[in-house]
């Protein structure tokens, strides 16, 4: 039996204002990508990559069309309401890491299950137990500042792991890696999709990174020109 849909986008269409010009992110773009599946999205610059994975995640708002993540039109929610799924339901990696740099690592961690409402304790054992997952037992307590670029990232995808988030999206994730700490960093996203049956959207300029996904789609001026396995 197929996986069901994890994402959906039907004629989805993403303006952006330039004064007096308009860029079209993403033109009529339909797509639907099933549930626990690696995808990796390719293309130039400017072909509307990282749009489609913050369209997806909920953090840009469509100019036309709808989006469904699992069986929830985003495209239709309130924005109260989309943070809360986003919180449950998405986890989001940053190619510039976003940790707050007056936390160590197991407080950034953390820190998305805390606002979820989890208590302290409980928390921080969740935390500890995936910063180990990622190799980090030794950094716990470090700020961002004291951490390599590599370790940063590696915090990242504890963080973004933390809520058992059955999306994860992942932009330029081996962007500011060296290649043995990205190769690392791939190995566990395919861990992720094979033995936990996380569905991964990467967004990379990397042939090598796409190679490790189950799909590979390619963007050209926001539409799809192609799309193999």
């Amino acid at each position: 039996m197929d996986a069901p849909a994890a994402i959906r986008l039907s004629n989805v269409t993403k303006v952006y204002r330039q004064g007096v010009n308009e860029v079209r992110a993403l033109d009529s773009l339909s797509l639907t990508l099933p549930a626990q599946h690696f995808v990796a999205v390719m293309g130039a610059s400017g072909s509307g990559k990282s749009t489609l994975l913050h369209i997806a995640a909920g953090l840009a708002r469509v100019t036309s069309g709808e989006v469904v993540v699992h069986d929830q039109t985003l495209s239709a929610m309130a924005d109260d309401d989309l943070t809360r799924f986003r919180r449950k339901h998405i986890g989001l990696i940053f190619q510039s890491f976003n940790l707050l740099p007056t936390l160590n690592a197991i407080e950034n961690v953390a820190l998305p299950l805390i606002i979820n409402g989890a208590k302290l304790n409980v928390a921080r054992a969740k935390a500890k137990d995936l910063l180990a997952l990622v190799g980090l037992s030794d950094r716990l307590a470090h700020r961002p500042d004291e951490l390599s670029g590599g370790q940063q990232q590696r915090v990242a995808i504890a963080r973004a792991l933390i809520n058992e988030a059955p999306l994860l999206l992942a932009d330029e994730p081996t962007g500011n890696l060296d290649s043995h700490t990205g190769e690392d960093l791939l190995q566990r996203l395919r861990a992720l999709a094979t033995e936990q049956h996380r569905t991964i959207i990467m967004v990379t300029h990397d042939q090598r990174a796409a190679s490790y996904a189950d799909q590979v789609i390619r963007l050209q001026d926001g539409k799809i020109v192609t799309s193999a396995e």
